[in-house]
């Protein structure tokens, strides 16, 4: 019998039709680097900046300029010698499309010359096949256009070296491969599984939202997660309350004025977010760098109701949304889902509950009951009966949240006593500092979830209505305890908010001005605390957890993980 094997013949794909889009030479480059991050950033639109990728733009400065002529072919003369910088070429049979930094050519003979940051790699052929491999795809480019091309150059800015890669039958069968490759997993629809305990991950840029470590360890359970995702990210929420007040964008700057005044500027590499409450002017070219650089603007009333927020052209991740769709319309997921929520969230309550209690006597009663609440959730049949059980959680919950405050009587008709929750409106000092901790992780959460490429105005627990973003919702039920009533125990019994901080009109009780911005301040200064995630081990900021929870919902609601992991602490 021969057990010769059959030797493999290649399958190219189609030739494009209709809208099928070119290969970028760079996406080739990145699927043989990691597939996933190629359909990362290829199919589902994904892209983060990363000190590497802002020093990398920053040594193409001088080839992106674009300078010299690329002749025809046919046109330049033998010995005729030229230099063309930052060429687009195409090739549609191919399906490929290239940006060559440099091309260097001689008559029809063209020699493309790719640069690179960093050193040269002390490697066998030179530099590594990922490079080697976008480099082959510029030279098939040129010979479909009717040049001679044999090779190409890598150039690293770092060493100043050139590295010269011949175009043979293996890196040519290599490239193809990593074409077709690229190819069948777009169309397929299916992301690639993430890497395994690969050296490539720490430095990829995309980490923190492909999240490899924490989705295998979901999956499997063994291997506790590198802390990859969880880089810290110095930019902050600038708020802006003040009545009249005007943004402007001053060279790379935000400034805010007040009656043509200046009274704060700040870099816009350090903003995350624009957060303005009431009547405040925005002009328009600032309006648009927001938009350019993907910087939220949230738009509240002055009391402090969050109506919307300002993106740019949105998240390109439509498969995100798609799922997101799905999943929403099915009884049986949106029920599921929601259980998690509600279950974590009672669980989070009994927590806050047994930290905060002041006392002696220990809420033994209260905690059973809040337990028993839990089993509950777990067994509901339908959406109706588990919003019964969360509401009857609540009731145990405020109704004992008196005795995680300091009794204050300071102030001549407003004091931090605390009966029953009431809203719309809050009635009393605690009511109205919840109210508007909520409107503040409302807007964090919607701004988080936009990010991620998730719909915030569709969720599964709270059901869709005008004007609510019922996603950031569902997400931040397990939330209200940890970030938002924490907030508000820690400002009345440290002092930061007083009862003269408020004032009552018709019955309604809301925050003043200066009020308002010592809460922000205590409310941003939770956001940016660092705990440890129950499950990864690592630590990480509020702020960064809320990006983290959203990214782990989508990648369950496109099938990667078996379930969604709600946050709990013990």
């Amino acid at each position: 019998m021969d057990d010769q094997q059959q030797p493999e013949l290649p399958l190219p794909f189609p030739e494009l039709s209709g809208d099928m889009p070119l290969l970028p030479a760079r996406m080739v480059n990145e699927y043989q680097y990691c597939p996933r991050l190629a359909y990362l950033e290829w199919v589902q639109g994904e892209w983060s900046e990363s000190a590497d990728t802002v020093d990398g733009r920053y040594r193409h400065r001088r080839v992106d300029k674009g300078s010299g002529d690329l002749p025809a072919p046919g046109v330049a003369e033998e010995g005729e010698r030229y230099h063309a910088r930052s060429i687009t070429l195409s090739s549609n049979r191919l399906g490929l499309i290239a940006r060559m930094d440099l091309l260097e050519g001689e008559g029809d003979r063209v020699t493309p010359v790719d640069y690179k940051r960093g050193k040269r790699p002390h490697v066998a052929r030179g530099a590594y096949e990922p490079e080697r491999v976008q480099l082959c795809v510029q030279g098939m480019i040129l010979e479909e256009c009717g040049y001679t091309c044999d090779e190409g150059e890598l150039y690293f800015t770092e060493s100043r070296e050139r590295v010269r890669v011949p175009f043979d039958e293996e890196l040519r069968r290599l490239t193809l491969n990593a074409i077709n490759g690229l190819r069948f997993i777009a169309a397929g629809g299916q992301i690639p599984a993430p890497l395994e305990d690969s050296p490539k991950c720490p430095r990829c840029s995309l980490v923190g939202i492909c999240l490899p470590d924490e989705v295998n360890y979901l999956r499997r359970e063994q291997t506790p997660p590198r802390p990859l995702a969880v880089a810290r990210d110095e930019a902050l929420p600038l708020y802006i309350q003040a009545r009249g007040a005007k943004l402007a964008k001053r060279g790379e700057t935000l400034e805010v004025t007040v009656d043509d005044e200046k009274v704060q500027s700040v870099r816009l590499i350090d903003v995350s977010q624009v957060i303005v409450m009431g009547n405040v002017y925005i002009t328009t070219p600032c309006l648009q760098e927001l938009m350019q650089r993907e910087i939220p603007v949230s738009w509240h009333s002055h009391g402090g109701w969050f109506m919307g927020h300002t993106v740019g052209t949105g998240h390109k991740n439509v498969e995100i949304r798609t799922a997101q769709y799905k999943a929403s319309f099915e009884e049986h997921q949106c029920l599921h889902i929601a259980k998690g929520l509600v279950e974590a969230k009672i669980q989070n309550c009994r927590t806050l509950l047994r930290r905060n209690w002041k006392g002696e006597d220990k809420p033994v009663d209260l905690l059973d009951g809040l337990q028993v609440d839990i089993r509950k959730s777990r067994r509901a049949s339908n959406l109706q009966e588990l919003l019964g059980i969360e509401g009857a959680a609540a009731s145990r919950y405020f109704g004992a949240f008196a005795r995680l405050l300091k009794h204050s009587d300071a102030g001549p008709e407003l004091t931090f006593d605390f009966t029953t929750r009431n809203r719309r409106p809050p009635t009393d000092p605690v009511n109205a500092l919840l109210s508007y901790a909520y409107a503040l992780l409302t807007r964090s959460w919607t701004a988080s979830l936009s990010a991620v490429g998730l719909d915030p105005y569709r969720g599964f627990y709270h059901q869709p209505r005008y004007g609510r973003p019922a996603l950031a919702l569902d997400m931040m039920e397990p939330f209200r305890p940890l970030i938002a009533d924490s907030c508000v125990i820690q400002a009345i019994n440290n002092g930061e908010v007083r009862p003269s901080d408020f004032q009552s009109v018709a019955g309604s009780v809301a925050l003043t001005n200066d009020g308002r911005k010592r809460f922000i301040a205590t409310f941003e200064r939770r956001m940016s605390h660092e705990i440890t995630h129950p499950l990864f081990g690592y630590r990480l900021s509020y702020r960064r957890l809320l990006e983290v929870q959203g990214r782990l919902l989508a990648r369950y609601l496109l099938g990667e993980l078996p379930d969604y992991p709600n946050f709990t602490t013990r």
